[in-house]
């Protein structure tokens, strides 16, 4: 069972950096393309001041689970420096099974947050997606114009971190030897 938990860690690691990466590359093209039409045209893309905003939010919930998948996330060791290694092990299992229970309570609350008030218009991306909408024919384009996409980040973000702990939590069940990545590592 441990190699296909490997694989599959391997494969939602990258899954997840590719999440914080090509949001993090959205967030810099729309923000580039708009500066660069205000400061030669004068007029910048109404959405584009409200998206990246919100592709953050996606960005930064992909790379705290992609963080914590690879052990790569802040955490304060000095107390652990001093423990045995199998406590120290337990100590992480502990950890990885809080941070699924978290994880789901992030997901379950992001849910209903979106759930609620998701049908509020975003004000600044309504008439792109209106204009999508009208463009392409398919109006499942108007919900772009909502909040749910955008407020359900927080639903996504916490079931990315609750596959990364559980995964986490596999591999040291099985034995994984635990690793603490210091500074230049």
């Amino acid at each position: 069972m441990a190699p296909a938990i490997q694989r599959l860690t391997r494969l939602f690691s990258r899954l997840f950096a590719t999440g914080a990466g090509v949001s993090m590359l959205a967030i810099f093209l729309i923000v580039f393309v708009n500066s660069a039409r205000r400061y030669s045209i004068g007029k910048s893309f109404e959405w584009g001041e409200e998206l990246p905003v919100y592709l953050a939010v996606y960005g930064i919930m992909f790379g705290a689970a992609w963080a914590y998948i690879e052990d790569r996330h802040v955490r304060f060791t000095i107390l652990l420096d001093f423990l045995p290694e199998r406590h120290t092990r337990g100590l992480y299992m502990a950890v990885d099974a809080v941070m699924v229970v978290i994880g789901s309570l992030l997901a379950y609350s992001g849910y209903l947050f979106a759930a609620r008030r998701g049908g509020v218009e975003a004000s600044g991306l309504v008439s792109l997606a209106r204009d999508l909408a009208a463009f392409t024919g398919w109006e499942g384009f108007l919900i772009l114009g909502q909040l749910f996409p955008y407020q359900l980040a927080m639903a996504v973000g916490g079931v990315c971190l609750v596959c990364a702990a559980a995964m986490k939590l596999l591999l040291r069940f099985g034995g994984e030897r635990t690793v603490v990545h210091t500074e230049g590592s």
